[in-house]
């Protein structure tokens, strides 16, 4: 018999009710416990039981028992699909952004191996972690090239933090002690520190979950990886304005850290997460350093889900950078031969890599105009950006053109196109021009120039002229790419580069 529509509210009402007060005696069960263990972690810092530990077990234990009004189904559902490796980015950056708005450190106590007080933030602290390898060491090698290819007045905004994140403590003594005698006026001048987070400290290293049937040493080395990374991002949350993470088998360019300023002050504006000076792992990798707390507790929250460069990249993601800002040439190259995990060869290069690569374009701002019909979402900003883009568009005809207007008059020093790529050798400019100009007058929507005068023809799809400003008695107000010659191929242009005097 089918209750009357009353009792049934009634029922409902009381199952609701019922099912509240169990999730609430659930909650506050979980948070009992985690008090107790947190007092027991206060008792003996140093037991087997490390506050990370807990906090570990406690993210777990409350995503497994907290069910439903207080969580939404996609948080949950959050929490299972990182264990892949593709997750829907733009789905969960809101979710994210709840479940992680860490901003506080996390509680390790370090050991400083050597190190001096630090005096002042710097602009820029470049952040390496290195363990004992079966085959080669690089490490030495590496913090050379970092001081060797920084100019004196670069140094003084430049903080080297190197993480021994060994637990042999034989192997951390030999390195401390030939670091100190290679590198003591660097020290000494608070420019290196040498830092060790205590193996009391690790979450659980054995028994993970065995993701993309990786082996059981080959996760625990990612997984430990992956909390080396998250200690010393968290030791470098306040020593600068920016964080670059390097791997410990690195060769940098010269004058990186100009490079670098050059590029950031050409994003004022922007939003921005990661920008990326090489394209190998996690090298050359850059972040605010407000940002290195959440980084810090994303890693340990997934550390045994996948290895470090990945969970970099849902990182990005997850904080609504869509895109990879890479720039070229990069700054950093990797020059290990023995991986770190088994001594393995490891032969990877990054063909964008220039030991010189001080002399960056400096692009002021300025809009950009084609006729040409652009290819899909190639537009033609892209030509003009450091970031690893081009413009793309089809057969171009006779008089087509590619105009850079800039906002503000400039004398120009140096410039380059760019066209065609190595997979795409012929689209290129076969037949064209370049041509600078001035006085600008309103047209239709936007502006032009009035008079053009011509500086060159395109040689093999590229065109490079130094000492314009002697050879141009104006102040330049815009650049035009003519087409000279209707073609049959599509036209990529690569880069367009300005040097300004």
């Amino acid at each position: 018999m089918e209750l009357p529509p009353s009792v049934q509210g009634q029922k409902l009402q009381k199952k609701i009710i019922d099912s509240k007060q169990e999730r609430m005696f659930k909650f506050y069960q979980v948070k009992h416990l985690f008090e107790i263990l947190d007092k027991m972690r206060c008792l003996r810092k140093r037991s087997a039981v490390s506050f990370l530990g807990v906090l570990v077990i406690f993210l777990l234990f409350m995503n497994l028992y907290i069910e439903d009004s207080y969580v939404l189904e996609g948080d949950k559902q959050f929490i299972r699909e990182t264990s892949t490796h593709q997750l829907n980015s733009e789905r969960y950056v809101h979710t994210f952004k709840d479940l992680s708005n860490f901003s506080g450190a996390i509680n390790v106590t370090y050991r400083y191996l050597a190190a001096t007080p630090l005096q002042r933030k710097r602009f820029l602290t470049v952040g390496l972690s290195s363990v004992k390898r079966k085959k080669g060491s690089y490490l030495l090698e590496t913090i050379k090239s970092i001081f060797e290819q920084s100019s004196y007045e670069e140094l003084k905004e430049i903080l080297v933090v190197v993480h021994l994140a060994d637990f042999n403590s034989s192997w951390r003594d030999v390195m401390v002690q030939d670091i100190t005698q290679k590198f003591a006026h660097h020290i000494i001048a608070g420019r290196l520190m040498v830092i060790h987070a205590p193996e009391e400290y690790y979450p659980i290293l054995d028994g993970l979950k065995r993701n993309y049937n990786d082996p059981e040493d080959r996760v625990r080395f990612r997984s430990k990886q992956n909390v080396d990374y998250a200690f010393l991002l968290n030791f470098c949350a306040n020593t600068s304005d920016y964080y670059v993470m390097l791997e410990d088998d690195v060769r940098c360019s010269k004058n990186f850290l100009t490079a670098i300023k050059k590029v950031i002050t050409s994003l004022e504006g922007t939003y921005w997460v990661t920008l990326e000076f090489s394209k190998l792992g996690y090298i050359g990798k850059l972040y605010h350093s407000h940002d290195l707390p959440r980084l810090a507790h994303f890693l340990l929250m997934f550390y045994q889900e996948m290895p470090c460069d990945w969970l970099l990249t849902h990182f990005r993601g997850l904080l609504a950078q869509k895109n990879v800002i890479r720039f070229k040439p990069s700054l950093f190259q990797h020059m290990g031969y023995y991986s770190s995990y088994k001594g393995n060869e490891n032969k990877l290069k990054d063909d964008d890599f220039e030991d010189e690569s001080f002399d960056i374009p400096d692009n002021p701002p300025a809009s950009l105009y084609t006729n040409i019909n652009v290819f899909e979402n190639y537009e033609a900003s892209k030509a003009y950006s450091s970031v690893d883009e081009y413009f793309w568009g089809k057969p171009p005809l006779t008089g087509d053109v590619f105009v850079i207007m800039f906002e503000n008059p400039i004398i120009i020093k140096k410039i380059k196109v760019s066209t065609g790529t190595e997979d795409r050798q012929n689209d290129i400019l076969h037949n064209g021009a370049l041509d600078v100009g001035e006085h600008v007058i309103p047209f239709k929507q936007s502006r032009q120039c009035v008079t053009y005068l011509r500086l060159g023809d395109f040689k093999n799809g590229n065109f490079e002229m130094s000492d314009v400003n002697q050879k141009v008695p104006f102040d330049i107000h815009c650049i035009r790419i003519y087409v000279t010659k209707t073609q049959k191929e599509w036209l990529i242009i690569r880069s367009i580069s300005i040097w300004t005097s």
